[in-house]
């Protein structure tokens, strides 16, 4: 036996997932509810830029991040997955060691924490042998984030509700330019200042739906929208600009990702992403995933 075959994991020991990162291609904001979430309606496709994320078993849960500004106790969204699953699969004591690599920006509207806790879900059903389906992992992804049942999909999905209720949809792989910023926006904050703006909800998004289902950017461009782009565009003169930087550049049509600050432009093919991103500072090239 070579000297390290008894320290190399073996598959059922160690699972590794992508968790990709989102961009929303319309994002309507239908009011407040009850509990205090909003009702929203929205087009989530996963994009190439994605976070790593390796589950190993372990004796008790543990978190190891790359990024020492995240939290890596019980307010991290990926805690609060594993622990949930833990309560779901009926083993409140299980144990994982869980190693996330980050790429996605923090707080930047691209859905980083809810992948990360998206792909925790997946890698911890399959590394504790709980096999729970489609269905059951998505009600418990409910429970930990708006986001994280759409990200589990792990394919364009309108979201409606508060995010768990799922429709599949068909959108072919598009090229987009992103631009992150430094600072963040918690989501929260969105919500509350279009709230505080009272601001409108957007038109009905079917026109949204049915271009992007037929891969045709330009037409898709002109349907582009997000109710809480103008609220996070005012108190942030910023993102618009780098919305004009994008479209002025080559960008069929700009928007703001998710709650922002991230902007996406929408461009026509993966070689127009090329010199687009080369005009805009800290822009970014990625493909959404059909």
């Amino acid at each position: 036996m070579s000297p390290n075959t008894s320290t190399r994991p073996s598959v059922t020991d160690e699972v590794v997932r992508q968790a990709n990162a989102k961009i929303n291609l319309f994002l309507r904001v239908l009011g407040r509810r009850k509990d205090e979430y909003h009702e929203v309606e929205t087009l989530i496709a996963p994009i190439s830029l994605a976070d790593e994320v390796t589950c190993r078993k372990a004796q008790k849960l543990l978190l190891h991040l790359d990024d020492p500004s995240l939290p890596a106790g019980p307010d991290n969204l990926v805690i609060v997955a594993a622990l949930a699953l833990a309560e779901a699969c009926g083993g409140e004591g299980a144990g994982a060691d869980i190693e996330v690599h980050k790429r996605i920006p923090v707080a930047a509207g691209l859905g980083g924490g809810s992948a990360d806790a998206a792909a925790v879900l997946s890698a911890l059903n399959e590394l504790w042998e709980c096999n729970l389906g489609a269905d059951a992992l998505g009600a418990v992804g409910a429970h930990v984030g708006s986001d994280v049942p759409a990200l589990l999909a792990g394919r364009p999905v309108v979201a409606r509700g508060r995010g768990e209720r799922l429709e599949p949809a068909a959108v072919p792989p598009l090229s987009w330019v992103i631009v992150p910023f430094e600072f963040r926006i918690r989501t929260p904050e969105a919500y509350r200042w279009w709230d505080d703006d009272g601001a409108k909800t957007g038109p009905d998004p079917s026109p949204v739906i049915e271009a992007a289902a037929s891969g045709d950017a330009e037409r898709l461009a002109g349907l582009l929208f997000n109710d809480l782009e103008e609220p996070v565009i005012r108190r942030h003169p910023e993102v618009g600009e780098a919305k004009s930087a994008l479209v002025g550049s080559g960008a069929l049509s700009a928007l703001v990702c998710g709650s922002g600050p991230t902007v996406a432009g929408l461009v026509a093919s993966e070689e127009e992403a090329g010199r687009v991103a080369s005009s805009v500072p800290s822009a970014i090239v990625v493909t959404s995933l059909g």
